[in-house]
């Protein structure tokens, strides 16, 4: 017996309908996995811009905060500080960081480079235009945070030269400041006017303010131009900002801002504000970690 069948055209009907049903099923298959991943995908879009807001409002007080309590940086736009800061006309002009800390526990000392908001009596040593809508301002602020704008008209950068109780005076026999009727040692002096024609003093510095100079004596408008003001020339240690610390542009000039110890009784006195500088950059690392930290965790 033949075990010979014709194929019956059913048959291959059938079959034909069997596979066209299996390849159906592959092809939704297939079409279902797209349309998931196309899913996520917008999801994960939607998601991206729903919380940008959000990380710009966290990005935006975190800068606030830093600015606040522990660093900003600070563009120098004048040679009143020459050659410490460069800041001279057709000169690359420093931008230096200005930390916080170290003013947490001790005030200002004889010595330290510092950016403080200067008296209303003061006459603004740089012309800066300020903004007049909302976006600009914050523009200038987030400028002014990372050291790219100019100051503020009222912010100055100067060097401490006595402090409240002392008495300085000008000049001794050699033309050196003195302080209580000590000389003081200032090797970062930069072009300075003959000392005879400018002399001032004895003006001892009320408590809680401050006696500041420029390194560049001769092109500097500081404590000695508003000796007969109201202030008697001195500042206000609550509206010193910061201490001068580091050098960051140009790469070239990278270099910490000196504070040598210009008058013989205050080495006791450095050495608890050297202790918080070397602590500051443990805290601003801390500072910048800890939201990243949660951010990073929270997006896993």
């Amino acid at each position: 017996m033949s075990t010979d069948r014709t194929p019956d055209p059913a048959d291959d009907e059938a079959g034909g309908h069997r596979a066209g049903r299996g390849d159906g099923e592959v092809g939704v298959g297939r079409f279902s996995r797209r349309a998931r991943r196309r899913d996520r995908e917008e999801q994960k879009k939607g998601s991206l811009l729903k919380e940008l807001p959000i990380l710009l409002v966290v990005a935006f007080v975190l800068a606030l905060l830093v600015k606040t309590f522990l660093v900003q940086a600070f563009f120098i736009p004048s040679g009143s500080m020459e050659q410490t800061l460069h800041g001279c006309t057709g000169c690359t002009g420093d931008r230096v960081l200005v930390t916080k800390p170290p003013y947490w526990f001790s005030d200002p000392q004889p010595g330290d480079v510092v950016v403080f908001q200067g008296p209303d009596t003061w006459t603004p040593e740089v012309q800066v235009s300020e903004p007049d809508n909302w976006f600009s301002s914050a523009a200038l602020f987030l400028g002014r945070a990372i050291g790219v704008a100019p100051p503020s008209e009222d912010d100055y950068v100067k060097r401490v030269i006595a402090t409240g109780g002392q008495t300085v005076q000008c000049c001794d026999e050699q033309g050196r400041v003195t302080v209580d009727g000590q000389p003081l040692d200032e090797p970062y002096i930069y072009e300075n006017t003959p000392l005879e024609t400018r002399p001032f003093g004895p003006v001892t510095v009320p408590e809680g303010r401050l006696w500041v100079m420029g390194d560049h004596r001769s092109a500097s408008a500081d404590s000695r131009s508003h000796v007969g003001d109201q202030y008697a020339g001195t500042i206000a240690v609550d509206d010193v900002i910061g201490k001068a610390s580091v050098i960051v542009w140009p790469f070239s000039r990278f270099s910490l801002v000196d504070s040598p110890a210009i008058q013989p009784q205050q080495a006791e006195g450095m050495a608890l504000q050297g202790d918080v500088a070397l602590v500051a950059p443990v805290l601003l690392g801390l500072g910048g970690a800890v939201p990243v930290a949660a951010w990073r965790r929270r997006r896993r």
